[in-house]
């Protein structure tokens, strides 16, 4: 059996994504002064994004995996909560 990449596995999962984020960046000015910017880092699937000198959440494709809150826990800087029920990601095995 042919085994599937990381990619091949997240393009499985299906998203339903909320009109409102259930991520937010509380200081843009501590973002900035964050020398490490540890969340664009740990993200599997690039949730934060640095455009135009500020982070930029997408949070449609969000794994909900917790992994950037545990990056950002020194700065405490993100405000992070599941989506509303019936919102968010579908995983799917594969």
């Amino acid at each position: 059996m042919k085994k599937l990449t990381l990619e091949q596995k997240l393009f499985l999962n299906g998203f339903r994504p909320d009109r409102e984020s259930h991520l937010a960046i509380i200081d843009q000015e501590k973002c900035r002064k964050c020398e490490l910017r540890q969340c664009t880092y740990i993200c599997p699937v690039n949730t934060y994004r640095w455009e135009n000198d500020q982070i930029t959440v997408f949070f449609e494709g969000c794994l909900e995996c917790g992994a950037c809150r545990i990056a950002c826990q020194d700065c405490q800087n993100l405000e992070w909560r599941y989506p509303r029920g019936g919102f968010g990601v579908n995983y799917r095995t594969g």
